[in-house]
């Protein structure tokens, strides 16, 4: 996931990831606690190192906080110092033989063909403008910026038009260099095949007047078929845990959740001032 969404400014520090990306999306300009620790000391350590970090960014201070026992200790110290907790994600996965639950589930989704949807391994000015219109925040540079978070991992862009031609929903696969987690088990080799990588679903956006016509189930079903030709062993993707209706599309799709995670960000200090 990292890998897939790069920030163009980051450095490792005891096992914290520091990301930094102009302030364009919580991910890219976020700590991520690669090896949260358990030392509550060196934790304390850590935020006020980090602190600094994105003060000479003039950036806020935030964490990517996975929602599993490692991170108790951190989330403690968190707390302790008064972080805001927000934007609680859900990681959604499924395998590459995962079919759709609906009635045409004999089918593997990923081999359905879905004529009319556009592909290409970047962005085109269309892709990006419907996407930033629907999620973006921000003007021309912070758009640039996004651009090249884009840019830094290969990734396959799907478009679909709506029938008067305008772009009507836009998605993206990103395909990062498959890196085993550390001391994680080999997986098993069958008929002598490597293992193969996964890939994450972003960017999935659907213009506002163009919802509810299945835009976005033919974006995706796009996307899967793509990592099916790429023989990827499986796919993740975030959705907020408040966007109950994209969760449904996901688990129609095969997706089970797999894991959560949200932000902490630093209360501003108050300063005092006199007249």
């Amino acid at each position: 996931m990292d890998a897939a969404w790069p920030a163009p400014d980051r450095t490792e520090s005891n096992g914290w990831v520091l990301r930094a990306a102009s302030g364009v999306t919580q991910r890219a300009n976020s700590v991520w606690p690669r090896e949260p620790g358990s030392d509550s000391h060196a934790q304390y350590a850590l935020v006020r190192e980090a602190r600094l970090w994105y003060r000479d960014r003039r950036l806020p201070l935030i964490f990517q906080v996975f929602d599993d026992p490692r991170s108790t200790g951190l989330n403690s110290v968190l707390d302790a110092e008064g972080f805001t907790r927000q934007s609680e994600t859900l990681v959604m996965w499924r395998d590459s033989g995962a079919k759709q639950a609906t009635a045409d589930s004999a089918v593997p989704q990923a081999l359905v063909p879905e004529p009319g949807v556009e592909i290409s391994t970047e962005p085109s000015p269309e892709w990006l403008e419907l996407w930033w219109q629907v999620d973006g925040r921000g003007g021309p540079a912070e758009l640039a910026t996004a651009r090249s978070i884009l840019a830094g991992c290969p990734s396959v862009y799907a478009l679909v038009r709506s029938d008067g031609g305008a772009p009507a929903a836009v998605g993206r696969l990103a395909l990062p260099p498959a890196q085993p987690a550390v001391d994680a088990p080999k997986p098993a080799v069958t008929g002598g095949a490597e293992a193969r990588g996964w890939g994450g679903l972003y960017c999935m956006a659907t213009r506002p007047d163009a919802r509810r016509r299945g835009y976005a189930r033919r974006i995706m079903q796009s996307l899967l078929r793509e990592g099916a030709a790429r023989e990827l062993a499986g796919y993740w993707l975030l959705v907020t845990a408040a966007n109950h209706g994209a969760q449904q599309l996901y688990a129609a799709a095969g997706f089970s959740e797999a894991g959560r995670y949200l932000y902490r960000q630093d209360r501003p200090k108050r300063h005092l001032t006199g007249c």
